[in-house]
């Protein structure tokens, strides 16, 4: 596996595990009771991006891992997934 595809791999899978990671461990304004005139009553009160960034850091490279072992050393391609 090239340098540039093992980049676009992990990208790819950094950014679906960001969607996964974001909806949890949020408090919305509507629930504190705390709403700003003009947003949304179900954004986050304190979003707390630099944690959830790292824990989706940490994630990809768990299961880019896996994926890269899977790839590169056991030589599992598309074609041996197919039934």
């Amino acid at each position: 596996m090239s340098l540039i595809s093992s980049m676009a791999i992990y990208f790819i899978i950094w950014w679906l595990v960001l969607f996964v990671v974001l909806p949890f461990g949020g408090n919305t304004q509507a629930d504190a009771g705390d709403v700003t005139l003009g947003t949304e009553h179900g954004a986050p009160l304190k979003p707390f991006m630099a944690r959830r960034i790292a824990a989706t850091t940490l994630i990809a490279a768990i299961i880019f891992t896996a994926v890269y072992v899977a790839i590169a050393v056991y030589g599992i391609t598309v074609e041996d997934l197919i039934l």
